[in-house]
C-alpha cells in the first residue's frame, strides 16, 4: 500500500451555494397495484446529510429506490441537479453522480475485495482513489485478498459503501447501512461519514438507529404511510427529541 493520502479539509471541497442538489415534489411510488409513496415533498442541498427516519414500512426504502427508478412505476416530480428525471432510464441516473448503497449490499461473494472495489465503472471524473479507500477503510486494506464471502457483515458494509466512492458519485443514497453490526463498526461508519460530508458529498441516509444518525445529520425528515411528516433540523432536534420518539417509537 502506497502512503496514507492526507484527508482533505472541508474547506477545500464543500460547496458553499446551498444550492439544491435534489429536489423532490409529490412523488408517487408503486409496485404493481401496491401505492406505496403517496406524495412525498422533500429537497436535500449540496454538502447536506439529510435522514429519512421512521417505522418499518414507512415507505423510507422505497424514496430511495424511487429516486433511482427502481420501483414499478414513479409519477411527480424528481430533480437532480437540475435536471428532471421522473422520465429517465434507470442506467442514465447513476451518471448524474447519483451512488446507492441497497440494504441487502450486493458485494459479489466469488471476487476478492479489491476485486470487487475494481468491478463498478468510473460514471464521473472525481472518485476516490484505492489508495485514499483504504485510508479511509482499512480493514478493507487489510482483507484486501479476501473472497467476498469471507468477510463479516462490517467489512461487507464498508465495501459496498467504497464501491460507490470509486465511481465519482457527488449524492450517496445509504440504505439502513448499520443494521445488524456491532457498536465499534456503527462507530466506524459515522466517521466515515462525518469524512465524506467534509469532502462535499452530498448524503441521504436511510437509518432506523436514530442514536446514530442524530448528531450527523444537518436535517430529518420523518415518514409515516408514504409520506414526509415532519422536517427537523438539527438546531430543532434537542427540543422535538420526545416528540421524535414519539414519532418513531422508540
Amino acid at each position: 500500500m502506497n502512503q496514507v493520502v492526507e484527508q482533505p479539509t472541508r474547506s477545500e471541497y464543500r460547496d458553499h451555494d446551498g444550492a439544491e442538489m435534489l429536489r423532490i415534489r409529490d412523488l408517487h411510488a408503486f409496485y404493481g397495484e401496491s401505492h406505496i409513496l403517496h406524495g412525498v415533498d422533500m429537497e436535500v442541498r449540496r454538502g447536506e446529510l439529510v435522514t429519512l427516519l421512521g417505522r418499518n414500512g414507512a415507505g423510507r426504502s422505497t424514496t430511495l429506490k424511487a429516486i433511482m427508478n427502481m420501483v414499478g412505476r414513479r409519477t411527480g416530480s424528481i430533480m437532480i441537479n437540475g435536471t428532471e428525471t421522473v422520465g429517465m432510464k434507470a442506467h442514465r441516473i447513476p451518471r448524474l453522480g447519483i451512488g446507492y448503497c441497497p440494504e441487502e449490499r450486493g458485494i459479489f461473494a466469488s471476487l476478492d475485495v479489491e476485486e470487487n472495489l475494481l468491478l463498478p465503472p468510473t460514471v464521473r471524473s472525481g472518485g476516490m482513489s484505492i489508495d485514499e479507500i483504504y485510508a479511509m477503510f482499512p480493514n478493507l486494506y487489510e482483507r484486501r485478498r479476501s473472497q467476498g464471502t469471507r468477510l463479516s457483515g462490517g467489512e461487507q458494509q464498508m465495501l459496498a459503501m467504497a464501491r460507490i466512492l470509486r465511481t465519482g458519485a457527488r449524492m450517496l443514497l445509504l440504505d439502513e447501512i448499520t443494521e445488524g453490526l456491532a457498536p465499534v463498526i456503527v462507530q466506524k461508519l459515522g466517521e466515515v461519514l462525518v469524512q465524506l460530508r467534509d469532502r462535499g458529498m452530498t448524503i441521504v441516509l436511510v437509518e432506523q438507529n436514530f442514536r446514530f444518525a442524530a448528531p450527523l445529520a444537518d436535517r430529518h425528515y420523518v415518514m409515516e404511510h408514504g409520506r414526509i411528516v415532519e422536517e427537523i433540523s438539527a438546531a430543532e432536534l434537542p427540543s422535538k427529541r420526545d416528540h421524535l420518539n414519539a414519532l418513531l417509537g422508540v
